[in-house]
Order: structure tokens, then C-alpha cells, then sequence
């Protein structure tokens, strides 16, 4: 609800509408209370109906050029004219009371009225156009309680008032001298109407003038009636809608008119504050039924409630004629008030919804008329029946018929939305649901709903989510089953065989014509990993048959990792967060009935990104993240060193509690920089420095004494949290990090251990293991909110200097659950641990993902010591190992790791740089398993994409497919590839390369100090944030996505583009080395352009070379012209090629 306040001018709305309803009201009940103390029986009865008909009759007589005025002038315009008009009437009002002319203000009712009949449709106008299709309901219900939370304090304030005002007074007054004694009413009537007006000048003008005109002659001719009647009549939701708003409103005008004198005959009662008070708790229940069903509506149209209200209110009026106490009469009007706005709320959300923009103020001065003409014609039966002397007990009892019959036809038209409510309330025990582009879902024709199928209840939040009824389409195996059949009969699924293709086309097609909602999952198939599958194109066929209609992409986001899906029971447990579970079914923008299955599925992927985005707002920081992972199991095994160290998850938490104490007093800087390899040690650090509020910068030991130092400087480091025995190893190789890094304190962990003592050491192990979480995140853990800085990395630098990457900790949190959602978690899994923490898969993937979703990880130090990483692999059983091409190579080629050793795995991932063929088959040829390469930039946390294991579809015996050889895989969920033109951005058809773009909740906040840079590398279309990778590729018509180079990695010759890595493939190929290590590099050349180096660590003979590739049918061009041996290759120290070192050596000669 808190969202509708920030959107602007929605709080200076809700007040107008509380002090018109309040100055309305206000002059009503003076009047009639004035009626009350002065007349009896048919008399009042008879005098209260024509005021009541006052305030009706110019909804009536003046409904077409309301509406009229409505569409015609910006709707804001309208309401601030009125408001003038409101503060004319109150002071014509107030000389009234003040002259003692009674019949004059009883008259005034009536322009009053006329006022409000001008101001109603635009009012009401006014909600869809401030906030939007998807919070029509929630807005209802607040512009439903303000209305009824105004009439209650109007009727109280005025009636207390009035009382006071003629306390004292002996015997019976005339009209007139009431009208004396409570003048100073007046007043209030005039200054709520000036605050009015300046709240009215605050309201944003959100539609344009439109270019109708008015003609006079049709209006005296009836036509323009007839007109907007039928705006109304065409559209049964709009007519029903209206119908039932009228009948309810009509019962409550016969109960104001004809109460007072029941209670006054039945329960001998005088006080109008005591009657007015029953009526009141009505006013009280529409509040509360108002909000709660806003609540239940949150951002959908609970059609469901309308039946319920429907049965509701006849209930508790067929109760009004035998209740005998004020007691009993006030609690049963609440409950009738309650009951009431359930059925309002969603009734006039459904007429603002199903009116066209362009029309709506005509079909809500239509509503108004409709309304009002039942309303004046059931006052006017209520004066019948006071006329002929009929009992106020019958009349009461009459009301209940009335509204029995009402209920009784609301089932008959609601069926479906009753039973649809009753199953939405015993899922909203488990699942809360969020809708996002209500707008895009059309209010008529035919729509074709197309989108992801994760769960066994998609169905259920589809149509939860939808404002009108859709019919499903489903395999016929599955609706023959006796025990399901009835339950799909009810909702209209639509049964489909397999090999009946031409009849479910022409059901499908027919049922669009016909303006129904259909909906079908193109995957054909439940996802067994969380992914999108491949897009069967049947729909295609049953679409383009269609004669009208359009397609609605959609997107669920929150059922995988549910009981009903086939994530795996680790995945289930971890994604069960509290009792509820949040489910996201986002719209996107139609499309039309000719669009392509590849069209479609770019438009659910990136839905995804809209529904994640939605979804990460609820998740923690990375610290609370972990605390809840701990205490959920404690005595599970957390950390495992390679030399043998373990840690369970309560002493890992009991570490960290001691490190971050001692680190929040030594490191008083945000950033803290940390210096340590993939160990338990490297966990405990970066821990505990997020616990302290701290932003975490692991540093690249391997990088330039001049990165390293720009590094610390740029990230404001002057404290290294780092190891005496890492840095003992470091000095091994030649790198000392005090030499480079003159004043910056380096703290190790082992003195840092020292000094905690045995006592502190208990005490920590002690609150650790007896605290909540809530209690741990108030105490230990620093205020931090999910958008802040979690940690900065420096990108590998392969084409230049690096550059500090922010990542927050919901990018972070994103990635982790992004990654363990396709991977699909198992309980048995262990993740080897041995990336370096200062790039972004090893920090996000081998470290955070195990810490966050409770798996074991094994960590080695050392990514190249192919036979240690192995060892532990085998030791440990590890399951899950994400590296690289380069370090998987040297598995392949060290002869001291056995196939038996990597037994283990159950998923091999290889990201960061470009898998290379030879390492994919090679590997295979050896260990028996399969490579499957992912892709992403430090920029995006860093996974973007990664290829899963194909799954058996044990129904169908078709395969799932989730790799693609050649291919980097499909996007993450709440991920989306856009390939692009590098210069105009316009998005290219499948199998066109052009530059990739990435879009999903992982890309990084930005450079660090940097905007000019993360404008250049980060741009906003269609209201999502592209990362502008660099890399040439192009994706395939189910999504899978394939690079090419690198765009800084071509050559230019003689006009044409010739891939540098290609050209390395070409070379190992011709001369049938796989593993040769070489590097292809472009430099200047006066006749061509560009010409091509090939810098190799093995003599070549360059002749010998051009032959075989010449023989092998390589393009000319693509032949190195001059190749030049060197000691190594530059390497980064993720093992990917340091291009930048590379195209020095190459410039040096």
C-alpha cells in the first residue's frame, strides 16, 4: 500500500476525495437530523426519500455532460473547477443557517448534488490514469475507505455537533430556528471546501485535452444518452459491474432513508447521534472490507470476493428485522459494511479496467447515472411503502429478498471467481502473490497467453493473476484422470491429444475469435532445471489461424524450489524462507498473433529480468544471508582446507565473530582490503569484513606492482587483512606486497588469532551457538541495506588497466541464487573451492554460493597444482568444480591425475574465458565427463550464462535440452541476452552477430569513481540496464548464445574482419598441435591495414605453416604474416591471456 503514496499527487487525491465526501455529507445531515427532530412517521420517511433524491436526481439529469466533460478536459482541470464551485455552494450554504431559511438550504442539497455529479467521473477517471492498471484494486480500496472513512466522521462530527448545538433547548424548535442554532456549521463546510481547492492544485495533469465537442441538439434529442448508455451496455463485465454496484448502492439508500424511523419505532431511541452512530458502523465495516480487500487485490482484481460480499450482505440483512438491541443492530451493519466492500472494491476496479481510456468518463458517468436512477427508483418504492403504511420490519425483510436474489445471481455469473477465491485463500497460506504489468493484459478480445511452465500449479497463479477467465490448454493423458476432470471441466481447460495437431490449432484459434483468454506453455513440458526450454511451435500455427487477438507473454518467478516442482529437495529446502513463499507473474507487452517462437521467448526471457528485479528487492544482505544459512543447521560442515582443516557452520560463525570484532577496531576505513587465496582463511575475512559494514576488495596477488598499487589507492585501502604464511609463499615466487604498497598496514590473521584468549574464544563460540539470528544481525552485524556497495573487484585488466567493478550485495545475493536455481542444488554436493577470491567466479561462485545456500566447500589454494585440486576432489567426493579452460588443460595434461579421481562430479563448469575444443574433448576422451561452459564479465557477479545437463522427459522420452555444443547456454533466469548493431543498439535477428549485451539483476552498480566509464559500458533500454560486454556473438532461435571474438580482438584486413581467435583454432589445427601455446595479435601495416603476428613459445616454420593452412581452405587473409617465438605467453592470474601484456610484447619487436 506504501507504494501508492509515493507515486505523486496520489495523498492530495485521497484528502480531496475525504473533504468532498465530508462537506457532502456534512450538509445532509444537518438537514436530515433536522427532519428527525421535527417530524415523524410517513412524514420524515416521506421528507428524508426527497433528500436523498436530491442528492441523486443530478447524477441522472446531468450524466452526459459529465461524462462528456470528463473526457474532454485533463480530468485534474475538472475537479479543480468544481472545487470552486464547492466553495460558491458552502458559503450560499452558511447564509442559510445563519438567515434561519430551512427551506432554502433543503434546496441547496440539490446544486450541492450537482456539483458532486460533475466531479464524480472525473474523480474516478482520475485513479486509472494516476496509478496505472496494476494498482487499480489497491487504489479502490483506498478511494473506497476515504469515501466511507469520511462519511463516518462526517456523520459523527456533524451529529455531535448538531446535538451540542441544541442541548439546553426546551420543547419542540421549528425548522428554521434549528437552522439558527447550529449556523456555525457552516463555516466548516467552507473551510474544508478552500482546503479543497488548493489540494486540487497540486494534482498532476497525467492526460493531454482531448478534441471532442458537444452538440447541443443531440443532447435534447436523447442521443448522446443512448450513446453512453450503450458504453456501458456493449460491455457485459462494464453492465454487470454496474448493476450490482447500483442494486447495493440503492438497498443503502433505502436503509438511510427508512432506518431512523425503525429504530426510533422498534428500539425507541431519539438521539440522532446514537442512530446516526449504527448507521456509521456500515461506514466502519467499508473501510475495513475496502482495505482488506485492496490487500487481498495487491496488484490483481480479486473477482472472488464479489460473490462472497454478495452472500454476505443478504446474510446480515435478513437479520435486521429480529435484532432488538443498538448493540446488536451496530455490530451487524459493521459486518454489512465489511462484506460490502469486498463486493465494491473489485466492482469498480473491473468498470476502470474494461473502459478504454478514451472513453472512461463516459462509461463512469454512466455508472453514476445507472446508479442513481436505481437509487431514486428504490427511494421511490420506499415512498410507496411509507405512503400505503407497510410495516418497517416487511421493508427490511424485502431489502434481504432483493439482495438474496442478487447473491443468487452473482453465483450464477461468478462460479468460476468463488471457487477461484476459495483456492486463492488456501494458497495465500503458503504462497503471497505479486503481480507486475496488469496494464499489458487487454480488458476484451483475444488474448494468447504464452510463457515459462516450472510447477505442477502454474495454472493456478496464471489465472490468480489474470482479471478475466482463462482457458488452459493441457495434454488429454492428463485430463482424462477421473479424480482431476471435474475440477478442469469447471474452469473451461481446453483438452488436447498428441497428434491432433489440426484440431488443437482450430480449438485454440476458435477460442481467440470468440475474444476468450487462452493460455499454453510453448515448452510443452514441466522445466527440470529452472530454465526455459525450447519453444514448441504449435502455437504459431493456432495463432496465425486466428482471425483477432494478440499474444501476452508472461513470466513466473517464485515456483521453482517449491513442493511442486522438480527442483531438487536441497533446492526446496533452501528456497523455504518463512511460512510464505513470494510468487511473481509479471505481463509483458502484447505482441501480435504472427509473432515467431523466437520473438516470444526473447520477450519471456526478458520478463525475467522484470520479475527478478521485483524478487531481489526482498532479498538480505549478504551477512544476515549467511547467519540464517548457519543457525539453520549449525553442526552442518561448512569449510574443508585441503591440508585437512574443518569447520562446521557454528565454529566458522564463531571465527568470524572473533575477526570481525578485532577488524571493526583496526580497519576504521569502509573498504578493507583483503590478500589471501581460496582457504577457510580467505572466507573468514571476507565474512567478517561484511559483518563490520565493510566493503571488501580481495586483491589480485598476481597482477603489476603498479595495478596493484592503483588498486589500493583508488579503493581508499589502508588495511590488508591478510596471512604470514601466505605471504611467506608469495615471497617464494618474487612478490612482495609491503615493497609495493608504502603505507598500507598489513594485519595477519595469525596475529589477529593470537590475541583473542581461550575466555573470548568461549564467549564467542557461546553466543554464537545460543543466539537467534535476529539478535546475532542487531548485535554484530552493521546497518547496511541490500543496494550498498558489498565488494569491489578489479577486472582482470586482459585489455588494459583494471577497473574497480562495485558490486552490491543484491547483485551478489542474485548471482548466488541465480546459479544454485539451474544448477539445482543437491543435498550430497560439495563445491571445490580454488579460484582466486579476487575474481569474480571464484568469489561468487566457489565462495559465497556454498557459504549462502548451506553446501560444503573444499578449498585449495592453488588452482594450477592440477594433482592437489584433484586429490581433494577425490578425497572429499567433491561434485561441483567451476574453473577455467586454462587450469582444466592442465588436468588433462598432468599424468598424475587419474580418471578414478574426479569420479566424483556431478556438474564441471568452465567459465572466464573461451573454452577451447580441445580442452572440451580431450577432457572428455579422459575422465569421462562433460565441459559445460557458462559465460559472464566481472560486470555481471559474474555468471550471465552457462549450459546445464539435458534432462529425460520419462512421459514423452524426449530430451530437455540444456546444453549446446559451441554454445556459452541460455541465459540465467532474470537474465537476458540482447544482441545488437555495436553503433545504432538495434537488436539483430537470431544467427546475426552483432555486439552482446547483458541485462539481469547481476550487473554491477558501476566503476568505482568512475561515472563517465559506467556510463559508457552500462545503458538503459526499455527500462532495464545493459552491460555492453564487447564481445562479438550471436544467439540461436531457442536462445542458446555463441561468441565469436572479442570486437578488440579482430583484425581488419584489406575491408575484412578476421577473428584473432579463430585464427589461433586455425594454426593448432593445421599443424595438429591442440594444446601449442600461441597468441594471434593485430598491428599497423601500411598496404593493408592490419597485418597478424603469431607470437608462439615452439619454433614454426612459417612456410610449412601457410601450406597446411592453405591445404585446410583457410581464408588467405587469415594466415599469420609473421610469426615470433617467445619464452611464454602473459598470462592473467585466472589463467586467462593478458592481452594488454601480449600486444606490448608484440609492439617491443
Amino acid at each position: 500500500m506504501g507504494q501508492l503514496f509515493r507515486i505523486t499527487g496520489f495523498l492530495s487525491y485521497v484528502t480531496m476525495l475525504f473533504l468532498n465526501a465530508f462537506v457532502d455529507l456534512g450538509h445532509k445531515i444537518v438537514i436530515q437530523n433536522t427532519l428527525f427532530k421535527t417530524y415523524d412517521g410517513e412524514a420524515q420517511i416521506l421528507l428524508t426519500a426527497i433528500v436523498n433524491a436530491f442528492i441523486l436526481l443530478p447524477f441522472v439529469l446531468l450524466f452526459t455532460p459529465s461524462g462528456f466533460i470528463a473526457d474532454r478536459f485533463p480530468k485534474n482541470r475538472v475537479m479543480r473547477t468544481t472545487a470552486w464551485g464547492a466553495i460558491g455552494l458552502t458559503l450560499g450554504i452558511t447564509l442559510c443557517y445563519y438567515q434561519g431559511w430551512f427551506w432554502p438550504a433543503f434546496g441547496m442539497t440539490l446544486l450541492l448534488a450537482a456539483q458532486s455529479a460533475f466531479y464524480s467521473p472525473a474523480k474516478y477517471g482520475y485513479i486509472k490514469e494516476l496509478v496505472g492498471k496494476e494498482s487499480l484494486a489497491a487504489a479502490n480500496g483506498w478511494v473506497q475507505a476515504t469515501t466511507s472513512s469520511a462519511i463516518l466522521a462526517g456523520i459523527f462530527f456533524f451529529s455531535v455537533l448538531f446535538e451540542r448545538a441544541l442541548a439546553g433547548t426546551a420543547g419542540l424548535l421549528d425548522p428554521d430556528a434549528i437552522m439558527r442554532l447550529v449556523a456555525p456549521l457552516g463555516w466548516v463546510l467552507v473551510f474544508c471546501s478552500v482546503i479543497e481547492l488548493l489540494l486540487a492544485y497540486r494534482l498532476p495533469q497525467v492526460s493531454p485535452q482531448s478534441p471532442l465537442s458537444f452538440d447541443w441538439h443531440q443532447y435534447r434529442s436523447g442521443r448522446y444518452l443512448v450513446r453512453n448508455w450503450r458504453a456501458a451496455w456493449d460491455n457485459e463485465v462494464i453492465w454487470l459491474s454496474i448493476v450490482g454496484l447500483s442494486v447495493f448502492w440503492a438497498i443503502s439508500q433505502v436503509i438511510l432513508a427508512a432506518f431512523p424511523a425503525f429504530a426510533k419505532e422498534s428500539l425507541g431511541e431519539t438521539n440522532t447521534v446514537v442512530i446516526q452512530g449504527m448507521l456509521a458502523c456500515a461506514g466502519v465495516g467499508v473501510i475495513l472490507g475496502s482495505v482488506i480487500a485492496g490487500r487481498v487485490s495487491r496488484n490483481h482484481i480479486e473477482t472472488g470476493l464479489i460473490p462472497l460480499g454478495a452472500i454476505g450482505v443478504a446474510a446480515t440483512l435478513f437479520l435486521v428485522p429480529g435484532l432488538d438491541s443498538v448493540w446488536a443492530h451496530g455490530l451487524n451493519f459493521l459486518l454489512l459494511g465489511v462484506l460490502g466492500g469486498f463486493f465494491l472494491v473489485p466492482l469498480n476496479a473491473l468498470i476502470q479496467f474494461h473502459a478504454g481510456e478514451a472513453g472512461l468518463g463516459r462509461v463512469l458517468a454512466a455508472n453514476n447515472f445507472i446508479q442513481n436512477l436505481t437509487m431514486l427508483a428504490f427511494l421511490g418504492l420506499t415512498v410507496a411503502a411509507a405512503y400505503v403504511g407497510i410495516d418497517g420490519h416487511v421493508l427490511m425483510l424485502a431489502l434481504a429478498v432483493v439482495a438474496l436474489l442478487g447473491a443468487v445471481y452473482t453465483l450464477y455469473k461468478l462460479p468460476q471467481s468463488l471457487v477461484r477465491f476459495i483456492l486463492a485463500r488456501a494458497i495465500s497460506t503458503r504462497y503471497r502473490l505479486n503481480v507486475i504489468g496488469l496494464k499489458n493484459m487487454p480488458a476484451q478480445g483475444g488474448v494468447l497467453m504464452l510463457g515459462n511452465h516450472v510447477s505442477w500449479v502454474d495454472w493456478a497463479m496464471v489465472q490468480l493473476a489474470s482479471p478475466r477467465p482463462v482457458r488452459f490448454v493441457m495434454e488429454r493423458w492428463i485430463y482424462e484422470r477421473w479424480y482431476l476432470r471435474w475440477f478442469l471441466d469447471f474452469f473451461g481447460v481446453v483438452p488436447i491429444s498428441r497428434g491432433s495437431s489440426r484440431q488443437a490449432i482450430q480449438t485454440v484459434s476458435t477460442l481467440l475469435d470468440a475474444g476468450q483468454v487462452v493460455c499454453l506453455f510453448p515448452e510443452g513440458t514441466l522445466s527440470k532445471n529452472g530454465q526455459l526450454s525450447e519453444f514448441k511451435r504449435g502455437f504459431e500455427l493456432a495463432a496465425r489461424a486466428a482471425k483477432s487477438g494478440v499474444i501476452l507473454p508472461f513470466y513466473q518467478r517464485g515456483l521453482w524450489g517449491s513442493r511442486f516442482s522438480y527442483a531438487s529437495d536441497k533446492l526446496k529446502s533452501n528456497r523455504r524462507e518463512g511460512r510464505m513463499r513470494d510468487v511473481i507473474v509479471a505481463f509483458g507487452p502484447t505482441l501480435p498473433l504472427d509473432a515467431s517462437a523466437e520473438r516470444v521467448k526473447q520477450a519471456v526471457f526478458e520478463l525475467s529480468v522484470t520479475s527478478w528485479r521485483t524478487y531481489v528487492e526482498t532479498l538480505p544482505t549478504l551477512p544476515l544471508a549467511w547467519l540464517r544459512t548457519v543457525k539453520r543447521d549449525p553442526g552442518a560442515l561448512a569449510v574443508i582446507d585441503s591440508i585437512g582443516t574443518s569447520l562446521t557452520n557454528r565454529r566458522l560463525l564463531t571465527a568470524v565473530l572473533l575477526f570481525a570484532g578485532r577488524m571493526r577496531r583496526l580497519v576504521p576505513e569502509p573498504a578493507v582490503g583483503i590478500l589471501l587465496p581460496a582457504s577457510s582463511a580467505g572466507a573468514i575475512a571476507n565474512l567478517a569484513g561484511l559483518l563490520c559494514g565493510k566493503r571488501v576488495v580481495n586483491l589480485n596477488y598476481t597482477a603489476s606492482a603498479e595495478s596493484l598499487r592503483a588498486g589500493v589507492e583508488k579503493a581508499g585501502i589502508r588495511h590488508i587483512v591478510t596471512a604470514d604464511r601466505f605471504l611467506a609463499k608469495l615471497d617464494q615466487r618474487g612478490i612482495d606486497p609491503r615493497s609495493v604498497l608504502p603505507g598500507v598496514t598489513l594485519h595477519a590473521m595469525e596475529s589477529m588469532r593470537a590475541e583473542f584468549g581461550l575466555l573470548r574464544a568461549f564467549s564467542a563460540l557461546a553466543i554464537a551457538t545460543l543466539l537467534p539470528v535476529g539478535m546475532l544481525h542487531a548485535l554484530f552485524c552493521r546497518a547496511g541495506r541490500p543496494d550498498d556497495t558489498a565488494a569491489i573487484l578489479f577486472s582482470s585488466g586482459s585489455e588494459g588497466a583494471p577497473k574497480g567493478v562495485e558490486l552490491t550485495h543484491r547483485n551478489i545475493m542474485a548471482n548466488v541464487r541465480q546459479i544454485s536455481d539451474v544448477l539445482n542444488t543437491e543435498r550430497e554436493d560439495v563445491v571445490l573451492s580454488n579460484l582466486p577470491l579476487f575474481h569474480a567466479f571464484g568469489l561468487t561462485a566457489t565462495t559465497f554460493l556454498p557459504l549462502l545456500e548451506g553446501i560444503p566447500m573444499v578449498c585449495h589454494p592453488d588452482p594450477t597444482d592440477a594433482v592437489g585440486g584433484a586429490k581433494a576432489v577425490a578425497r572429499y567426493r567433491v561434485t561441483v568444480l567451476c574453473s577455467t579452460s586454462t587450469f582444466l588443460r592442465l588436468y588433462v595434461r598432468n599424468r598424475h591425475v587419474h580418471p578414478l579421481m574426479l569420479q566424483s562430479l556431478r556438474i564441471l563448469v568452465a567459465g572466464a574465458e573461451r573454452l577451447s575444443p580441445e580442452v572440451r574433448e580431450s577432457f572428455a576422451l579422459k575422465f569421462h565427463k562433460a565441459i559445460l561452459e557458462g559465460y559472464g564479465a566481472t560486470e555481471t557477479t559474474p555468471v550471465a550464462s552457462v549450459n546445464v545437463p539435458d534432462a529425460l522427459e520419462t512421459d514423452t522420452w524426449k530430451i530437455q535440452s540444456g546444453s549446446r555444443l559451441g554454445t556459452v547456454g541460455m541465459p540465467l533466469p532474470g537474465t537476458s541476452f540482447r544482441v545488437v548493431d555495436p553503433v545504432s543498439l538495434e537488436s539483430l535477428p537470431p544467427g546475426e552477430d552483432g555486439l552482446i549485451l547483458i541485462g539481469g539483476v547481476q550487473v554491477m552498480k558501476g566503476y568505482l569513481g568512475d561515472p563517465e566509464k559506467t556510463a559508457d559500458a552500462v545503458v538503459e533500454l526499455d527500462g532495464t540496464r545493459w552491460y555492453k560486454t564487447g564481445d562479438k556473438g550471436h544467439l540461436d532461435a531457442d536462445g542458446f548464445l555463441s561468441i565469436v571474438d572479442r570486437y578488440s580482438r579482430f583484425a581488419k584486413l584489406g575491408g575484412e574482419m578476421i577473428s584473432l581467435s579463430a585464427v589461433e583454432e586455425q594454426v593448432r589445427k593445421a599443424l595438429e598441435q591442440d594444446d601449442l601455446e600461441i597468441a594471434a595479435v593485430n598491428l599497423p601495416d601500411e598496404r593493408k591495414g592490419e597485418r597478424i603476428l603469431l607470437l608462439t613459445t615452439e619454433s614454426i616454420d612459417p612456410d610449412a605453416l601457410r601450406r597446411r593452412m592453405m591445404e585446410q581452405g583457410a581464408n588467405p587473409l587469415s594466415i599469420p604474416s609473421e610469426l615470433r617465438e617467445v619464452a611464454e605467453i602473459p598470462k592473467l592470474g585466472s589463467g586467462k591471456t593478458d592481452f594488454g601484456a601480449l600486444r606490448r610484447l608484440a609492439m617491443a619487436g
